[in-house]
């Protein structure tokens, strides 16, 4: 839900009432001004199921399910993904994560047990990437550059 609220100048500013809201949007301008992190969503066939991966394979935590097991989340510092249970077949989604330390985000994974589709190397488009899936078909790819 977003609320009107006039700043010093009085321009309309529009604000989110929903804790960790991510942009307010200026009357005057019509601008968006982003202020947080996307919280991506990710179609898996078993939320519970995609929990405990994200967990045992990637290091997150598991924050919180809905009664319905629809959708829940997990979290790492500052990083949040949804899981929402799809029926298959759907489409799996790719994500690309810059990682200053690729080296050792790869070692981290590979010790968790995450699944490495693709071994760091450097690409033909000049990057050094590396690509891990979940059991839905979800991919990250670390990049560094």
């Amino acid at each position: 839900m977003l609320r009107l609220q006039r700043d010093a100048r009085g321009i309309g500013v529009h604000h989110s009432e929903q804790p960790g809201a991510s942009m307010t949007t200026t009357e005057a301008t019509g601008s968006t001004i982003f202020a947080g992190q996307p919280v991506p969503e990710l179609p898996v066939a078993d939320v519970q199921r995609a929990q405990r991966y994200y967990r045992d394979a990637f290091g997150f935590t598991i924050g919180w399910l809905e009664a319905d097991r629809t959708i829940g989340a997990v979290s790492r510092g500052k990083v949040v993904i949804f899981l929402r249970k799809r029926t298959a077949p759907f489409e799996p989604v790719a994500h690309w994560v810059f990682a200053p330390e690729l080296d050792a985000s790869y070692e981290e994974l590979q010790a968790l047990g995450a699944t490495i589709v693709d071994p760091p190397a450097v690409k033909p488009w000049g990057i050094r990437q590396f690509t891990v899936s979940d059991p839905d078909g979800n991919v990250f790819h670390f990049h560094q550059g």
